[in-house]
C-alpha cells in the first residue's frame, strides 16, 4: 500500500502547496478594484444604511430606495500581494472609464442596426436617427450593485439611457424664458408663434431645434442618468450626441426649407443693414446742416455784438459810417442798380 500513501501525500502537497499557498495570493492592478467573499458573502462596511448615503440616492423615490437597497462592501484597493483562503473568492472589476456607442445593446448584436444608430420619434411623429457615444465607469461607492445586485448591469444602464433619451426627444420643445416664450439657444432671440411651432411641413422646426440644442440635450441626459450609480453601480460620466438625421425621404425637403429660410434671413439682414446705414447717414447729414446753421447764426451774433460796441463807443455817427462803408463794399459787387420812380 506504499503507492496509496505516496498518492495521499502528493495530493496533500498539491492541495496545500498549489491550491492554498500559490493560488491563495493575488494582486489588484491600478485600474482595478476587488471584493472578497467568504462562502459567497462579501464583507460589509459597518454603519452603512442602504442607498441613503449614496450621493445620487436622493433622486430615487421611496419604492426605488427599497428595491435598490444594496449594502456597501469593503473594497480592496490596488496593490498586493493579498492572501485568500480556499473558501474565499475574489471578484475584480475595472474602474477605468469606458466609451460605448449609444446604440450598443450588449444582449442583442443585431439591435439598433447592428448597434450603430439609435432611432427615436419626435413630438411631430418624425422618425429620426441619433449618433453619439457615452462614457461610463464602475462606481466604487456602490460596487455591490454592479457585482451582485444585477445580472448584467451594462445592459440595464444602456436600456435606461435609451429609454430616457427617447422620452426627451419625444417631449422636446426647445428652451423657454421666464415668460414661457420659446427662444433660440444660439442667438438668444425669441421665436414668433410661426417659428416656435413644432408642427410644420417636413418636421423642419423639430429637427432644426434639436440640432441647435444638442448641448442642452446632452446636459439633460447627464443629469437624468446620474441616478444610474444608485441603481446599477455604474456612473455615466457624459453623453455626447454628435448627430441627428431625419429619414431620407424628408432630407431633401428639409434641405429646401432650410435653404429658403436662410435666404429669407439673409434678405432680411441685408435690408436691415441697408436701413441702418441710411439712418446713420441721415443723422450725419442733419448734424452737418445743424452745425452750418449754428456757425452762421454765431457769426450774426458776433456781428451784432460788435455793432453794439461800436455804437456805444463812437455813437450814431460811427454806426452810420460803418453802414456807409458796408454799402460801398456791396456796390463794388453790384452789376446793375434799379431805381424806382
Amino acid at each position: 500500500m506504499d503507492w496509496l500513501n505516496y498518492f495521499l501525500i502528493g495530493a496533500a502537497v498539491y492541495i496545500v502547496g498549489y491550491k492554498i499557498i500559490i493560488r491563495g495570493f493575488y494582486v489588484v492592478n491600478q485600474s482595478e478594484r476587488a471584493v472578497k467573499t467568504a462562502f459567497g458573502r462579501a464583507k460589509r462596511v459597518k454603519g452603512f444604511v442602504g442607498p441613503v448615503e449614496n450621493p445620487t440616492a436622493h433622486k430615487l423615490n421611496d419604492e426605488e430606495k427599497e428595491r435598490y437597497n444594496f449594502p456597501k462592501v469593503q473594497v480592496i484597493l490596488p496593490g498586493g500581494p493579498y492572501f485568500k483562503f480556499p473558501w474565499e473568492k475574489v471578484y475584480k472589476v475595472s474602474v477605468a472609464t469606458n466609451t460605448s456607442n449609444m446604440a450598443y445593446d450588449p444582449e442583442s448584436p443585431q439591435a439598433n442596426k447592428n448597434n450603430t444608430v439609435l432611432e427615436a420619434v419626435t413630438k411631430d411623429q418624425l422618425n429620426i436617427e441619433l449618433y453619439g457615444q457615452i462614457r461610463y465607469r464602475v462606481s466604487e461607492n456602490n460596487i455591490y450593485a454592479y457585482l451582485f445586485g444585477i445580472k448584467n448591469p451594462i445592459a440595464h444602464v444602456m436600456g435606461y439611457f435609451v429609454s430616457a433619451i427617447r422620452v426627451r426627444i419625444a417631449n422636446f420643445e426647445g428652451k423657454k424664458d421666464a415668460e414661457g416664450v420659446l427662444f433660440d439657444s444660439e442667438t438668444g432671440e425669441k421665436l414668433s408663434p410661426e417659428n416656435a411651432t413644432d408642427l410644420r411641413a417636413g418636421g423642419s422646426i423639430s429637427i432644426n431645434d434639436l440640432r441647435k440644442n444638442l448641448r442642452d440635450i446632452n446636459d439633460h441626459m447627464d443629469a437624468e442618468c446620474s441616478v444610474s450609480e444608485a441603481r446599477y453601480g455604474v456612473i455615466l460620466e457624459a453623453s455626447l450626441i454628435t448627430g441627428i438625421n431625419p429619414p431620407q425621404e424628408v432630407e431633401s425637403a428639409l434641405a429646401a426649407i432650410n435653404t429658403a429660410h436662410n435666404q429669407v434671413s439673409s434678405d432680411i439682414s441685408l435690408a436691415q443693414a441697408d436701413a441702418d446705414q441710411k439712418i446713420v447717414q441721415s443723422k450725419r447729414a442733419v448734424e452737418i446742416e445743424t452745425l452750418k446753421a449754428e456757425s452762421e447764426t454765431e457769426g450774426l451774433h458776433i456781428l451784432a455784438e460788435e455793432l453794439a460796441t461800436l455804437k456805444k463807443r463812437g455813437g450814431a455817427d460811427a454806426l452810420r459810417a460803418y453802414v456807409r462803408n458796408a454799402k460801398l463794399a456791396l456796390l463794388d459787387n453790384t452789376k446793375a442798380i434799379y431805381k424806382s420812380e
